[in-house]
């Protein structure tokens, strides 16, 4: 069972990804296989593999934070993917910024938002 699943994330807070690569990533004195959401309320397990799992459901944790989120990342693996419009209007309806790119260079540009102290959300697929 995954943090998600089970309600706990792996910090209840948000930190900085230290590394990524090799199927998962290093934050906060920790590593987890498999990819992430990285949320106001912490660090959670994201049952992502590739891009085109991502639906409603996949998201509903960023949309029930979204008062708190001002820009979410999606970095997507190593390829380029274009979000469904469906999608791409739940983030509007929230008044949440949507920039989609690949995982390392969302992870830079997460570390960079949040050390800056802003409302930066992100969700990564692992990449090898």
């Amino acid at each position: 069972m995954n943090a998600a699943a089970d309600n706990r994330p792996h910090l209840p807070r948000p930190v900085a990804i230290d590394g990524y690569g090799k199927g998962g990533f290093r934050f906060g004195d920790m590593s987890h296989r498999g990819s992430l959401l990285c949320l106001p309320s912490g660090v959670w397990a994201w049952p992502v593999v590739r891009p085109s799992d991502i639906n409603e459901a996949a998201l509903a944790q960023v949309f029930a934070e979204a008062s708190e989120i001002g820009l979410f990342l999606l970095g997507t693996g190593g390829d380029r993917w274009v979000m469904p419009e469906a999608l791409q209007d739940r983030f509007r309806a929230r008044k949440i910024n949507l920039e989609i790119a690949r995982t390392g260079s969302a992870v830079s540009t997460y570390n960079i938002l949040l050390g800056e102290g802003r409302r930066v959300a992100a969700g990564l697929i692992a990449v090898e």
